[in-house]
């Protein structure tokens, strides 16, 4: 498995195969996918727009993720925008990168496919905060909640209803740049005679 680093148009070519992952990890039905692809392909021309792909020994696209600067008037944005007040809008709105899609498919979640993505997209990004939203879940079984708390992403607003969605979303937000990774752990040396 390799992680790359895709521009607008490498996404573009792989956008059936993107519009795949989505419904596999998902669970989205048909119809909906298809509404997908059109926002998807116009999310590649935005400020900021920054996207990454985990592909297969044989380019099979196992995974993507893709981002980009948030702006007043995109529908994201506005949504997030009227549900927080004035103090939370200027800490978290002001110069955010907002990850749009992150998504593995599910017989290869499980891998650190998803940390890998959101490392290398976080790394990539412009702005100085970041937010994301993600269906509400149980944080201690789903792997998605587990992995944003370690990337140390906090809650901003929980239970929001999207317009048009019945599920209920947590909104998260941390904080950019991301600490760079630090030393691995000091392999203890193996048991020899005191030192005198």
């Amino acid at each position: 498995m390799r992680l790359v680093r895709w521009t607008p148009d490498d996404l573009v070519r792989r956008l059936d195969d993107v519009v795949a992952v989505y419904g596999e990890a998902m669970g989205y039905r048909a119809e909906l996918l298809q509404a997908r692809r059109g926002y998807i392909a116009t999310h590649v021309r935005r400020p900021g727009f920054r996207a990454v792909a985990s592909l297969t020994s044989e380019g099979h696209l196992a995974g993507f993720g893709y981002g980009y600067l948030g702006a007043p008037g995109q529908w994201w944005h506005d949504q997030v925008w009227r549900a927080l007040s004035p103090e939370a809008r200027q800490r978290w709105l002001t110069d955010c990168f907002e990850v749009v899609e992150l998504h593995v498919r599910p017989p290869a979640q499980g891998h650190g496919l998803g940390a890998g993505q959101l490392r290398a997209l976080l790394t990539m990004a412009e702005g100085t905060t970041t937010l994301l939203s993600t269906p509400e879940a149980d944080e201690g079984t789903s792997r998605a909640w587990r992995l944003y708390r370690r990337f140390g992403f906090l809650d901003v607003l929980r239970d929001f209803h999207f317009p048009g969605d019945e599920r209920p979303f947590g909104v998260l937000g941390r904080s950019l740049p991301l600490p760079a990774p630090g030393p691995a752990p000091a392999t203890p040396a193996p048991p020899g005679p005191a030192a005198r």
